[in-house]
């Protein structure tokens, strides 16, 4: 039956409000999307959404407090808007359950993380029978890539080549909420890649949490290096990135295939969680320090202009000084352009919740200093040898909190480093700049002065126009590789609204 489509006085608003990973991010344009197709419209900043939905995160440990706090201060703005909705969805909704209604009454909805695409449903089946719906699905309903999605930006997109993970890191609460990895075959992926393209997206980020796993599922270990060649064969596509790759799964295929393909950016974001092969051991990380690094070597003696980057947790369970100083000697050996600190968060369901020898906070706070010190001058260091260089940046919205302040623009070079450049009135967010690096800080460049060049770009023009792409879904199909059929094509191309 087709869905009656709704007058312009009968529509009702939607806001998503996303916590959380990349993977969120993403899934949370495929919840926007999902509700356009479904009569919906985004809400302004000047009214009060009909619909609020929360794509949740479980990683952290003040995650619960958060959406507890947030769906706190909604209660009584739901109060005076008696035909409000609000739904919870994602990684802590997929844990909690039935404990999100029983911990506040007023949500209507609460969906997991293998069946997004029931939102609509699940809104109109709460308010036809006057109370909350809880669904939640112990594996995969659909693929979220054949769903559609309102892309948040017109020059870059994020597309999700697998979801799920078969390690068991245990301190992570991923594999237990999203799954076993399940890949999605590579001419989809293409398809909704070269979609992309054509829109004039100029940037791509394949999403996996263990991307260059990709092709177990199908039987390919090869797939994920292939992948990048092929989407160097995409026309208008100028950048193209991927996160985050296991150190296990890292091998010397997916090297070649990022030094040798142009458009694929020597970037390289890969966790290392620790530098102590005891505590690697413990974690369940199928890698030791000294393969970590030899990974790096090769990296850049295909690539020397790589940037790397890290995730490290201080004060996992069990933690001596001597593990620490392991993970100081890592850092200073890997020489990280930027790292992602955590200080080691008990998540109850994961086996390190049941560790001994759980850390004093005073002791796991003092290391992480140390360690945010120490990578600090190291970053530091790598971003003054780039003075004076020449960059090419993607201009952006939303990177230089102080932009106005400073009569600067912002972006992300090639390598992502964030670059803040003198502000000139004929570039848009989502055109090409050249400039000259005059500073340089621990976390950021800065480009003061004339801009070397500028390239007005499609992906400019849609910015400027509030154009955004709105993808169809990308169904499943047969492996392969290259240019998608025409049919496909067809069937899968963006339309922007």
């Amino acid at each position: 039956m087709r869905r009656r489509v709704p007058s312009a006085i009968e529509m009702r608003t939607y806001e998503v409000r996303t916590f959380g990973c990349q993977m969120n991010v993403h899934d949370s344009e495929r919840l926007s999307g999902l509700l356009e197709d479904a009569g919906y419209v985004a809400a302004g900043s000047d009214r009060v959404a009909d619909v609020v939905v929360f794509n949740t995160c479980a990683v952290r440990e003040n995650a619960d407090n958060k959406l507890y706090g947030n769906l706190g201060h909604l209660a009584p703005v739901k109060t005076a808007n008696p035909g409000m909705q609000i739904a919870v969805g994602g990684c802590l909704a997929q844990k909690d359950r039935g404990e999100i209604v029983r911990r506040a009454p007023w949500v209507d909805v609460v969906f997991g993380t293998h069946n997004i695409g029931s939102l609509p449903v699940l809104l109109d089946r709460a308010r036809h029978n006057r109370r909350a719906e809880v669904e939640i699905l112990e594996s995969l309903e659909t693929f979220p890539s054949t769903l559609p999605a309102r892309r948040d930006s017109a020059y870059a997109g994020w597309v999700s080549i697998s979801v799920g993970c078969n390690n068991t890191c245990t301190f992570c609460i991923v594999p237990s909420l999203r799954g076993r990895e399940k890949d999605r075959r590579p001419g989809d992926v293409l398809a909704e890649v070269k979609a992309l393209a054509a829109e004039g997206v100029l940037e791509v980020t394949l999403l996996g949490q263990n991307v260059n796993s990709y092709g177990v599922e199908f039987g390919d270990r090869y797939a994920f290096g292939k992948l990048l060649r092929a989407c160097g064969d995409i026309d208008g596509l100028e950048r193209v990135r991927f996160t985050s790759p296991h150190p296990k799964d890292f091998t010397s295929d997916v090297i070649a295939a990022m030094a040798e393909t142009p458009n694929v950016c020597h970037q390289l974001h890969m966790p290392l969680q620790s530098g102590s092969d005891d505590l690697l051991r413990r974690m369940r990380r199928s890698y030791r320090s000294t393969r970590y690094l030899a990974i790096l070597d090769e990296v850049r003696a295909a690539m020397p202009d790589a940037a790397i980057t890290t995730d490290i947790i201080v004060g996992f369970p069990g933690e001596t000084d001597a593990d620490f100083e392991a993970t100081l000697d890592v850092v200073r050996q890997a020489r990280f352009s930027g790292a992602f600190t955590f200080q080691y968060s008990k998540r109850p369901g994961t086996p390190a919740a049941e560790l001994p020898d759980q850390l004093p906070k005073q002791v796991v706070q003092e290391r992480y200093e140390r360690l945010v010190e120490l990578q600090g001058e190291i970053a530091w260091e790598l971003n003054k040898e780039q003075v004076g260089r020449t960059l090419e940046v993607l201009v952006a919205t939303g990177e230089g909190r102080k932009d106005a302040d400073t009569r600067r623009m912002s972006g992300r070079a090639r390598d992502n480093r964030l670059v803040h450049f003198t502000r000139a009135d004929d570039v848009r967010p989502g055109d090409i700049v050249e400039v000259a690096v005059t500073y340089a800080a621990p976390h950021h460049l800065v480009a003061d002065g004339p801009l070397v060049s500028h390239r007005r770009t499609r992906a400019g023009d849609n910015h400027e126009a509030g154009l955004r792409p709105k993808t169809n879904g990308v169904g499943l199909g047969l492996p392969g590789f290259g240019t998608p059929p025409p049919a496909a094509a067809e069937t899968t191309g963006c339309a922007l609204r």
